[in-house]
């Protein structure tokens, strides 16, 4: 079990996959989150939640603000849990569950996010996230924001033009990119 941090939801308990998942740490979830709310980043936000996994990230999203989350992740169990989770939580209207790989899934959506949250396996291939990045971009609304939580030993990776990092955070074994998209044209 793990918990949502603050909001409308704080303090409420989430349940987590059993196993194929590795949940962010309270301590990421609340530096993550403190930033975001300092750039005002939830107030409405569509948010899009890729390698769900439990849902903590978007549910937490969701509690601080957020309109609506979409949940992408491509395990059954996993995603049952998701879908649970916001039941449980009372705002299954506001959040919707798509058991789907990351790449086909923004491939073939039409929908835009105005915050995208990214907590890929450590040890998927760079040239697949490079791709869900890319891929991502034109889902993207103006000036949105997206966070990745990936590795610190990660080898450095080439964001797509027109997302513009805007700081980089190590936090033990975990670090976390906040970027923003611009108005470069990809």
């Amino acid at each position: 079990m793990t918990r949502i941090i603050a909001g409308d939801l704080g303090g409420r308990r989430i349940a987590v996959p059993p196993r194929g998942t590795r949940p962010t740490t309270d301590r990421v979830r609340e530096a993550l989150f403190s930033r975001l709310d300092h750039q005002d980043a939830m107030h409405g936000a569509r948010v899009l939640d890729l390698y769900a996994g439990s849902g903590a990230l978007g549910l937490e999203a969701i509690s601080r603000g957020a309109s609506a989350a979409t949940f992408v992740e491509a395990a059954s169990s996993a995603a049952r849990v998701i879908q649970a989770n916001a039941r449980d939580l009372g705002i299954g209207d506001r959040a919707r569950v798509v058991k789907e790989k990351a790449l086909p899934f923004l491939t073939r959506t039409t929908d835009e996010w105005d915050l995208v949250l990214l907590d890929p396996p450590y040890d998927i291939p760079l040239a697949d996230l490079t791709a869900v990045l890319g891929a991502l971009t034109p889902r993207l609304a103006a000036d949105a924001v997206v966070v990745l939580e990936w590795t610190s030993r990660a080898p450095r990776l080439e964001w797509p033009r027109g997302l513009e990092v805007e700081r980089e955070r190590d936090y033990g074994e975990t670090r976390v990119h906040w970027a923003r998209w611009g108005s470069v044209e990809a």
